[in-house]
């Protein structure tokens, strides 16, 4: 897997510029749905980017005019359904179900460098999954959110049903995921699945905008803020606050804090360097 350029899997490919890593789908044909490869591609690139100095910040995007349409629709009904016209659960297909969603869906949220969706237009089923992982979701005027698992007569997959229940809530999850209703971009903003929704002729500017900001901020900094926002909701507020303390600390020793500290002083905009983000101990 190559991290720039297009990689041994022809249905993804991942570039560096600036900083900023980007992971591009690329079925457009099928409206970047899903495949072996792809899920295979995602989380190489997803590691490599990880570990590479030269990343500050992920986007995943999808090439042509949709973000994800999730599952390939079209390769279930060639193979006899999702089970492939099985009569009972294939336990082999279960674990590799799961390891996919965990490649996938679970590496983009436990990211500890920012990951933002840059979200051109559908995405739907796993792909919804995809989206809703990332920190940050910037939406043309053309995005547009579904669950749509309800109209394939399936349950749902890649922590869609979690990751709404998170964002939106639990009444509010129980009607995207039972009604199936198409969400167009200014409702998803303020439904919290969108940050943001750009113009489509501005829409890869801001994206950029966003990315260089993350890309170039205090890497350090971003993975325990991250750490903490994770616990958040599990622990009282004691407990956080315990927990913040030698997050705090560690950063405290940084080059990036002792230069932002000396550019705030000399009222300058503090420059911080890149460099792989040390192990925090956080569990997200």
């Amino acid at each position: 897997m190559l991290i720039n350029g297009t990689s041994t899997e022809d249905d993804v490919y991942g570039d560096v510029e600036d900083g900023i890593g980007t992971i591009t789908l690329n079925r457009p044909d099928r409206r970047n749905a899903l495949s072996d490869a792809m899920v295979a591609g995602i989380e190489s690139l997803v590691d490599a980017m990880q570990d590479s100095d030269e990343v500050g910040v992920i986007v995943i995007t999808g090439a042509g005019k949709a973000f994800c349409s999730g599952g390939d629709v079209q390769d279930f009904d060639a193979k006899g359904g999702e089970g492939g016209g099985a009569d009972e659960i294939d336990a082999d297909a279960v674990e590799a179900q799961r390891k996919a969603q965990r490649a996938t869906v679970g590496k983009l949220y436990r990211s500890r460098k920012p990951v933002i969706a840059a979200i051109p237009g559908a995405a739907t089923g796993a792909g919804l999954g995809l989206a809703l992982a990332a920190d940050f979701r910037i939406g043309s005027e053309r995005a547009v959110f579904a669950t749509a698992f309800g109209a394939v007569g399936l349950s749902g997959d890649f922590g869609v049903a979690w990751l709404l229940n998170d964002i939106v809530g639990p009444v509010k999850a129980r009607e995207l995921m039972l009604l199936n209703p198409r969400v167009r971009a200014e409702e998803a903003r303020e439904l919290g699945l969108l940050n943001e929704v750009v113009p489509e002729e501005q829409f890869e500017a801001r994206v950029r905008e966003l990315a260089e900001q993350l890309a170039n901020g205090p890497a350090q900094a971003y993975a325990s803020m991250l750490d903490n926002l994770d616990r958040a909701p599990r622990e009282s507020l004691e407990e956080s606050m315990d927990a913040e303390v030698p997050l705090h600390k560690a950063t405290g020793l940084t080059d990036d804090h002792i230069g932002a500290v000396r550019a705030f002083v000399e009222k300058r905009t503090p420059v911080f360097g890149r460099r792989r983000i040390a192990e925090t101990g956080g569990d997200r």
